[in-house]
């Protein structure tokens, strides 16, 4: 269920409301068919049993087809992000101690949902920080304020512990 939550948090929004639109439309049909249909006639699908299950079956496939595209979009989205902040450059140096950073990292869970080879964490909930290499800047900002799932570290960590795990991650990245 967790999981569930955090893969429909992480899409956007236009991904939302086409899964959404879809899936009502499978419950639209589902519940027309199941309550409505048979009131009107008290033999259905009788006859027309082959349409009807041609029907379901391209409701079920349609519902499945959104799910796999909305599914490559956030991947192909994600690989777009990771392009476009590798490719900028910090404007300035880390200013917190990456040592003190890597016992914070841990302290703070962050190896539960990121992978970071240096600290040896393999979570898959957040970004790949090895291949998404994020300027120093950047992680400050992300691990005060979170942003999409991760929540926000600013009322857990003084901001001198910001800085270090911000400084541990971009040492560890670059």
């Amino acid at each position: 269920m967790l999981s569930t939550v955090l893969i429909v948090a992480g899409l956007t929004t236009g991904h939302k409301i086409g899964l959404a639109v879809i899936g009502a439309a499978f419950i639209v049909f589902a519940l027309i068919s199941s309550f409505l249909l048979p009131r009107w006639n008290a033999n259905f699908p009788g006859r027309h049993m082959g349409l009807y299950l041609s029907v379901c079956l391209c409701f079920f496939a349609a519902m499945i087809a959104a799910v796999i595209v909305f599914g490559r979009e956030s991947e192909a989205s994600a690989e777009r992000t990771v392009a476009v902040t590798t490719t900028r450059t910090p404007t300035k140096p880390p200013q917190g101690d990456p040592a003190a950073g890597k016992a914070v990292f841990e302290s703070a869970g962050c190896k539960t949902c990121h992978t970071l080879r240096a600290a040896g964490a393999t979570g898959t909930v957040g970004p790949n920080l090895d291949n998404l290499k994020p300027a120093y800047a950047r992680i400050v900002t992300q691990v005060t304020n979170g942003g999409a799932i991760m929540p926000p570290f600013k009322d857990k960590l003084t901001p001198a512990q910001i800085h270090d795990v911000a400084a541990y991650v971009f040492v560890s990245t670059h």
